[in-house]
This record gives C-alpha cells, structure tokens and sequence, in this order.
C-alpha cells in the first residue's frame, strides 16, 4: 500500500509550482502589454509632431484623385 502523505505533498507542490507559473505568466503577460501599449501611444505622440511640419507643406497642393489627369 501507498501512504497518501508523500504522495499528497509531491501533487500539492505540482499544484502549487502550476500555480505560480500561472500568476507569473499572467503578469509577465500584463506587463508586456502595457509596454506595447506605451510604445504606440509614443508612435503616435511622434507622429503628430511630425505631422505640423508635413501639413505645412501639402497645405498649399490639394491631392488630385482623378482617374485620368492627364486628359484635360
């Protein structure tokens, strides 16, 4: 016969190591998500600095979306 005991401990530590990776993953897991989301929110801020300097000069043309623009 087999005692419970030893083997109840080694399950309990399985359980338990399981349990931490899980929380560990799960933080790792928010954290780089955060990153992403502070990187894109840093992209944009860039972008529309940027983005005075570009309209300044296409502010004096207006895009032409003729099919045919060469026949006038």
């Amino acid at each position: 016969m087999v005692k419970g005991g030893k083997e109840g401990g080694k399950a309990d530590q399985r359980v338990a190591r399981k349990a931490r990776l899980a929380a560990a993953l799960r933080e790792n897991l928010k954290r780089r998500k955060q990153q992403a989301r502070e990187r894109e929110l840093a992209r944009q801020r860039a972008s529309n600095e940027a983005s005075p300097a570009r309209d300044a000069q296409v502010a004096g043309r207006v895009p032409d979306f003729r099919r045919n623009q060469g026949d006038e």
